[in-house]
This record gives C-alpha cells, structure tokens and sequence, in this order.
C-alpha cells in the first residue's frame, strides 16, 4: 500500500522509496560481511647463501597467516615452519610489474649454516571462517613463492652446478597486470621490464624438478643457483666441473654470456638439457632485482635510439644488429629450430630424435645405430627447439658454420621443428618458409658442451626411458670428471 502513487507526492518520490526498501542494507551488518581471503608474497632476493637472511615480504586480508618451506628435490622436505604471523593488506602499486611492489617485511627467516643447497618453496596459507552473519564458511586461501640457496662452500659435495632458469620464470609472470609478453598482458599489452619484488609465476616444476627428482634420487648431487648469480657471483663457476642448464632458459644478459663463455674457454663444461636457451639479452637493473628486454619492439630501446653500438640491444641474440647468436655459446639458435608439437608447427610429430653418429661416448651403452629413433614415447622433442644451419653429405647432417656455430661442433640427433609465422615476421632478415630442426649435438673450446636443443629432455627422465637414462648419466659423468 505504501508504493501506492497516491502516498507519493511525486513519481520520483516513489521511486526512491521503492529502491530504499528493495536495497536498503543495515549498515552493521553489511560491515560484517567478509571480504575476499587472499595470502600472497615474494622473497625480497632470489638467492642466498646460509648465514644470510631472507627477507619475506607478505600481503594478506587475514589476521594471520602461516608459513611452511619445503626443499623441491628427489623427495619434498620441509625445513622450517611458523604459525600466527600477523598479516596485513599492502596496497599494489599501478607499476607493480615493471617495479615492484614495494612491500614491508613481513617476517625475516635466518638460513641455518648448513642449509642444503637447492630450490626452496616458501608455502604461505591463511584461513578464517567467513562473515558474522553471512557466507559463514571455513575459508582457506594458499600462495607460493621461492628462493634458492647456493651452498656455503661452492664444489665442496659437488663438481656440478645447475643454475636454474629464474630469469624466464619472471618473464613470464604477469603478476600486476603485465609480463615480457602480450598474450596474457592487461589489455593485451606487453612490458619491456619486470621486476622479482612481486609475487613469482615458477616454471621449476614443468622442467627442471624432473631433472632434479631423477638426478638425487641416482645419486647425483647438484648444487644450485639462480640464473643472474652467472652475472654476479661468477667467482662460482671455478669450483665446479660441470654447469647446466634445464628446461627454458630463454633470458640471458651479456654478463651472464661474457662469464659462462669464459669458464668454457678456460675448460669448464656445459650441459644444455634445454631449448630456447639464451634466445633474448636482458639488461639487468636495480642490482638484478629487475630486467628489460624490449625484443620485437627494439627500435624503442634506449640502447637502439642512443645510435652508440647495438651489443646490448635488449633484442634477439641471433639479431644481425646485436650480431651475437646465441649458437656461439650453446651449438643451436632459436632461428634454425622452432617448434614441434606447439604453436602448431609438427603437431602430429613423432617427438623423437633421429640419430646420426651412435659411435659417439654420448651415446654409450644404449645399442643405438644410425637412423634409430629415441625419446618419442615422451616426446623429449617438443615445445621450443633450438637447431643450427646444416648441410648434408653422403646421409649425414654437417653444420654450415655460418650461423655462429662453433667449428667443432658435431650434429648427433635431430628433429623437424618450424617458427610459427606470427613469431618471425617482425624479423627484417627472416626467411619466408624456413624449416629447422632441433639439434642434438657437441662441441669443444677449452671445455665441452653438450646441447640437446629441446625444452623437453626430462619428460624422458619421468618417463623412465632407458636410452634418454643412459644418455643423461653419460653426459653427467663424463663432463664432471
């Protein structure tokens, strides 16, 4: 009765009485309603060596919040834990991905002297039980993020050292709006700098656990960096045999190239169970806390528009005005590989390798002869591929040596891999319907290398493939004599 126009005055009188009523909320009881239940954090370095403190940095809309660390190795370990840390929401600042998030510490965590070298998971969890008077729930909300610990006494347990890929891992992470690429930026829009002061995206589990899982539980003992202490603890390289790298490398500085390229020519070895490696130069900043890399867009870099040499052009390493392919350091490019089984390219590949030259040490111990296929039960070819110009002669693939590939440099294994045309077009010198291969293969200056040029070498390991088994520990072996 009382909606009835003629207790209105007006028709916008009744109106407004009408929405008054429909939405009218008691404010005390609108202020007990919960807000959504977050925890999320980031480390304020990357890594560390015991003895040092690590600084966590938290955001969260919990009262408290609960931490627990976790060694990722041959087998989950947890080091440390603590309950009822007091929370609180930081605000995130509109260049979070680009420069941080600029958060207090929220809790300082000392690293024990004998703190195992390795990758660390810092597992942050919060609860609550919803509002006082609505939604009133058991509510749980998780985050994540690492850190790595080198060891305390560098090739004293190990003459091998993987440093890990972390500088793709922030790469990729597109947390606060924008990553190094458009198709998961706000707005479609891609960054040219990212910063490690935001809660991480890792990439440790798709590659590189694997590889480690295997390794420690055969035995091997590896100790552990992060891909910028190449750039600013290189006095660690002399300690060890062997370095190696994993996965996705794909982001690499010209320090990180200028030091590992050193330790090579002074004997050391290298293993790259990886693709894509060393594909763009980064320029690290802010003490290694952030990195830029403009790739496509170049001709807005700094560096490009100053007119003063292109060697640090934040482009692809294979770029013509950087004039440093990646091949120079691993054997294999991205330019001469590509994709198999993604992007579309070779989707219905065999992802195998083809074998070439069986009589080689690499291949010890598996029966392989020429021609023979390895790895497609795992597709260890697969994703991103690097590979190197070749010519053939007589049935055997040989590089041309033109692209950068060092002259000693043998071809053992390859597989059909292709650039999807959306990734290469923006290249002013690529070649329209070019085909490449990923390349598994070696070569010696001073020390050796090894390069399996796919992304994908350890699906072979979790899949217990005997030949992709053997070929890893005679590479292991051999090189970290």
């Amino acid at each position: 009765l009382m909606f009835s126009p003629r207790y209105c005055r007006s028709y916008w009188t009744f109106v407004v009485l009408f929405l008054v009523v429909l939405f009218h909320v008691d404010p005390a009881a609108r202020a007990q309603e919960p807000r959504p239940l977050f925890v999320e954090g980031y480390t304020g370095k990357v890594s560390y060596v015991p003895g040092e403190t690590v600084n966590l940095h938290v955001s969260t809309s919990a009262s408290v919040f609960n931490v627990e660390i976790f060694r990722l190795g041959g087998e989950d370990k947890k080091v440390w834990a603590q309950e009822g840390i007091e929370g609180q929401v930081s605000n995130v600042p509109g260049n979070a991905s680009s420069h941080g998030c600029e958060w207090p510490v929220s809790l300082e965590i000392p690293i024990p002297l004998d703190m195992q070298s390795g990758y660390y998971e810092v597992r942050l969890r919060a609860s609550d039980r919803g509002g006082k008077y609505v939604q009133r729930n058991r509510r749980h909300a998780e985050g994540t993020c690492f850190f790595i610990v080198r060891s305390a006494q560098p090739g004293k347990d190990t003459r091998i050292l993987l440093q890990l890929s972390t500088n793709t891992y922030n790469a990729y992470n597109n947390w606060g709006g924008f990553s190094l690429y458009g198709f998961h930026g706000a707005g479609g829009n891609q960054g040219h700098r990212v910063s490690f002061d935001r809660p991480p995206s890792s990439l440790y589990n798709n590659w590189e656990r694997p590889f480690v899982q295997w390794a420690e539980t055969h035995g091997y003992v590896l100790d552990f960096a992060a891909n910028n202490d190449l750039e600013f603890h290189p006095e660690l390289l002399s300690s060890y045999k062997l370095v190696l790298s994993l996965g996705h490398d794909e982001y690499w500085s010209a320090p990180m190239r200028d030091h590992l390229e050193s330790y090579i020519t002074e004997g050391g070895n290298v293993a790259f169970f990886s693709g894509n490696t060393c594909c763009w130069q980064i320029r690290n900043e802010a003490k290694g806390r952030a990195s830029t890399c403009w790739k496509q867009n170049f001709h807005s870099d700094p560096v490009y528009q100053a007119r003063k040499g292109n060697d640090l052009l934040s482009s692809l390493w294979s770029h013509h005005l950087v004039g440093r392919p990646e091949n120079t350091l691993t054997g294999v490019g991205f330019l001469w590989g590509g994709y198999h089984r993604s992007h579309g390219q070779y989707m219905d590949g065999s992802g195998a390798y083809t074998v070439h030259r069986p009589e080689h040490w690499v291949f010890a111990g598996t029966s392989l002869k020429q021609k023979d296929v390895f790895g497609g039960k795992d597709s260890i070819v697969g994703y991103e591929c690097d590979g190197c110009e070749m010519t053939w002669k007589e049935g055997l693939p040989f590089p041309t040596y033109q692209d950068g590939t060092p002259p000693s440099f043998q071809i053992l294994g390859t597989a059909p891999a292709r650039w999807h045309p959306d990734d290469c077009q923006w290249y002013d010198q690529w070649e329209n319907g070019r085909a490449g291969n990923a390349v598994l293969g070696i070569y010696a200056r001073g020390g050796t290398v090894f390069t399996c040029g796919s992304t994908d070498w350890s699906h072979g390991l979790t899949g217990k493939d005997p030949i992709v088994e053997q070929i890893t520990r005679n590479v292991l072996n051999r090189l970290s004599e």
